[in-house]
């Protein structure tokens, strides 16, 4: 049985569920967000919970199970409170800075790095080595967070780069360091 699969989803107040051949649409005071699951898994919405019902044992039905809910779940998580990904950035001369939309890195590159963030994903900048990604889709903020670390992915040597906060990044020895 799954764990996850079985616990119910608490729906919050201020927000609505609509449910139509299992295309499920979430509005919440930050948004709307709608997903298409997949059709073998049932999907009830009570007025406070919502469930989840798989019609067999058979192994893709319970990966399916667990993997709905927390899809689910994630989805009003984000229309009520919103998800936010913080980076910091480590290196003398990394910096970063926002113009308009865009962010802008320098990472020790010949030319700085423009990345502008797709409709509903939002870039802070509140010190020059520290970005915070925010929206209310979970998958999109952790991607866009991930394009933005993958420009100056930390190297194991001096530590330099774009990081996760909190982000522990192993160190090695130099040629020297015998």
């Amino acid at each position: 049985m799954s764990r996850v699969g079985n616990k119910p989803v608490e729906i919050p107040s201020g927000v609505t569920i609509e449910n139509k051949d299992n295309f499920v649409t979430v509005k919440g005071p930050k948004g709307e967000l709608s997903r298409q699951f997949h059709k073998d898994i049932k999907i009830n919405v009570a007025e406070s919970t919502i469930t989840f019902e798989r019609p067999s044992d058979h192994k893709e039905h319970r990966a399916l199970h667990g993997t709905t809910r927390s899809v689910l779940n994630n989805m009003v998580i984000g229309v009520t409170a919103g998800y936010e990904r913080a980076l910091e950035i480590i290196g003398v001369g990394y910096r970063a800075s926002k113009s308009g939309n865009k962010l802008i890195l320098n990472v020790g590159y010949s030319h700085p790095v423009e990345i502008t963030p797709e409709q509903g994903l939002e870039v802070e900048v509140p010190s020059n080595t520290k970005v915070i990604v925010k929206g209310i889709d979970k998958q999109r903020v952790g991607e866009l967070a991930a394009n933005i670390r993958s420009v100056r992915a930390p190297e194991p040597y001096k530590g330099k780069g774009i990081r996760y906060e909190g982000e522990f990044v192993r160190r090695k020895e130099g040629k020297t360091g015998k």
